[in-house]
């Protein structure tokens, strides 16, 4: 297989029609040049250039060859100057998956901020592999997917998992039920409700605990993937559930969210991306940004609970 180096050689002889040009053109000396045309010339078995006692003139072998050559070389430059922009994060795409309760801030937050951070790349979200997230991750089926710890099973297999916070759960109550006067709830003042459930993992997380924690299994009267659904039915008075502090921006209004005592196991929030080298750039970026995004949000946390322990019980919505 031909080189780049020769056929850049091979153009420039036939550009400068000389061999001294050409030598100058690339900073090789003129007996290198052409021992590089005599050498392309046997391995094509085909005589290129027509030697004259002053320079060169391509054959019509050798025009063709130039002209080949001239194609090849172009293709190379737009190759390396494509893939350049995907290391700059001028091209690129990202695809990202996630569950429900990340979308309704986390993902919009990190797609308006790459957006337009890095207007080139493409981003898309793809929802269709929630019941195994890392197997789409490690068939390349998306590049990177927000999981929680709850979603993890055995080894991830060359998936690199970045921890992004933890996630306190809270109780979601009518903003007219008597417990939602109380800055917490018990968890022991809730084993008699209706519960409403949800897809996972946003749902009632580890229900042994849950129902350790009510002195019985929690009584499930509605499940409903949706997320909006699930606020409304809370909203009507139908139940109560649970909400990722993830969501909290996001809740409705009539519906109450409430610390509980004690406080239910944390969930933590991951994102799974392939380990470098084989890692996109893009995916990169994003990964970066969703961990300073990530930060943002455990300080916001560390505030809203302080201000959910000061608040007035007739508050009705934190």
């Amino acid at each position: 297989m031909l080189d780049v180096w020769t056929l850049r050689v091979l153009a420039e002889v036939a550009e400068h029609g000389s061999f001294s040009a050409a030598a100058e053109a690339l900073s090789m000396t003129q007996p290198a040049v052409s021992r590089q045309i005599a050498g392309l010339e046997r391995r094509l078995g085909v005589r290129l250039f027509r030697r004259q006692p002053r320079g060169v003139r391509a054959t019509a072998a050798g025009q063709v060859a130039a002209e080949l050559a001239r194609d090849v070389l172009a293709r190379v430059q737009a190759m390396e100057t494509h893939l350049a922009a995907f290391v700059t994060l001028e091209a690129g795409q990202v695809r990202l998956s996630a569950f429900p309760s990340a979308n309704t801030f986390l993902v919009p937050e990190a797609i308006r901020r790459f957006s337009d951070a890095h207007p080139g790349v493409t981003l898309s979200l793809d929802q269709t592999d929630q019941g195994d997230p890392l197997r789409a991750v490690r068939e390349g089926h998306v590049d990177l997917a927000l999981i929680t710890a709850w979603q993890l099973a055995g080894d991830p297999n060359g998936i690199e998992l970045t921890p992004l916070f933890d996630e306190e759960l809270l109780a979601a109550l009518p903003s007219d039920h008597p417990l939602a006067r109380h800055p917490q709830v018990r968890l022991s003042d809730l084993r008699d409700e209706t519960w409403i459930e949800g897809a996972h993992p946003d749902c009632l997380g580890p229900i042994p605990h849950l129902a350790d924690t009510l002195g019985n299994p929690p009584r499930i009267g509605f499940t409903c993937d949706d997320w909006n659904g699930k606020q409304a039915l809370v909203a009507a008075g139908a139940g109560v559930t649970l909400v990722p502090t993830l969501a909290r921006a996001a809740i409705r209004a009539g519906v109450a969210l409430r610390p509980t005592d004690p406080p239910l196991p944390t969930r933590r929030l991951f994102a799974a991306a392939t380990a470098p080298p084989f890692r996109p750039p893009a995916a990169s970026a994003m990964l970066n940004l969703l961990a300073s995004i990530a930060a943002q949000h455990r300080t916001g946390h560390d505030q809203n609970s302080m201000d959910l322990s000061r608040q007035r019980p007739t508050s009705t919505v934190p």
